[in-house]
């Protein structure tokens, strides 16, 4: 099925070297595609593979790549950062002038202050970290990879509702078309009286002029090209449902153009009848559009 969502999750987990990570791939509705990352301290160099993994697989959708890292064991660890604390200690006497009430800072409080303590990352050389990075890009592999597979899945339910949709609308279509077809003989018989009561009152107006005014009646009133655009609509959505690769924006732009058919249909008509079923067109084309806000 050539149909895809835009939504969908994934998460993927590896360990390697005494370190432990998670992806987690998030997607959601976007015009087109935007991708964030969140990558774990000392990886952010992994951001354009990243972005390029995800450009592979997605067309559109807002898509958030988010890498978490734990460490088990090594050298790495936590420090005091001594440039810090000096300058906080420095600081203090100016504070206790201004503030000579405050009271004395205990030494855990100074040490919960953000940036005395830092994380101190392990040293890795250079075969060490490729290899680690090869480790979690094949996880990111793997989960952008479930992703694909969920957005797919999800597709494939929309693309039943599309075509539940796709099938009211040429049936509704079908519907307006018969009824369209008995509209110039019920304008024509209405005109005839009319005008037989327009020429008593006013003998003086030429039977000419009457028949071309009603010419011009018939021929406003007159449906069948909004009713074979509606039809060709319908034939192109399905064409396009059967086409590989995204065509959100083109079935977005097709819904457009079906609301615009059927909002003439709804202004020519002159029966209640033919007018709900105008109105029943409007709802589904407009359930149509909201499935297709969901399609890549």
């Amino acid at each position: 099925m050539s149909i895809s969502s835009m939504t969908g999750f994934a998460r993927s987990e590896g360990q390697q070297d005494g370190r432990a990570w998670t992806w987690e791939v998030k997607s959601v509705n976007g015009r087109g595609l935007d991708v964030r990352c969140r990558l774990a301290l000392g990886f952010e160099n992994l951001e354009q593979v990243v972005r390029d993994g995800v450009a592979a697989r997605c067309k559109r959708g807002n898509i958030a790549v988010t890498l978490t890292m734990t460490r088990s064991q090594g050298d790495g660890g936590y420090r005091i950062n001594q440039a810090v604390l000096a300058e906080l200690l420095t600081t203090l006497p100016q504070i206790r002038k201004q503030i000579p009430d405050a009271a004395t800072p205990s030494i855990d409080g100074l040490l919960a202050l953000r940036g005395v303590i830092e994380p101190v990352e392990e040293t890795l050389d250079d075969a060490t970290r490729a290899a680690l990075e090869a480790a979690m890009l094949a996880d990111l592999d793997r989960a952008l990879e479930a992703l694909s597979a969920m957005r797919d899945d999800e597709g494939a339910r929309l693309s039943a509702a599309l075509r539940s949709r796709l099938d009211e609308i040429g049936r509704l279509t079908d519907e307006a078309e018969e009824l369209a077809a008995l509209q110039p003989a019920a304008i024509r018989e209405r005109l005839k009286t009319q005008v037989e009561t327009l020429i008593a009152d006013v003998p003086a107006i030429p039977e000419e002029r009457l028949a071309q005014e009603a010419a011009i009646l018939m021929s406003k009133a007159d449906m069948r090209e909004e009713l074979d655009r509606l039809k060709a609509h319908g034939e192109a959505a399905r064409e396009l449902m059967e086409v590989n690769g995204p065509v959100g924006r083109k079935l977005d732009f097709l819904c457009q153009e079906f609301n615009r058919e059927a909002n003439t249909l709804c202004s020519k008509s002159q029966d209640v009848e033919l007018t709900r079923i105008g109105i029943e067109l409007k709802t589904a084309i407009e359930q149509l559009r909201e499935q297709v806000q969901n399609i890549e």
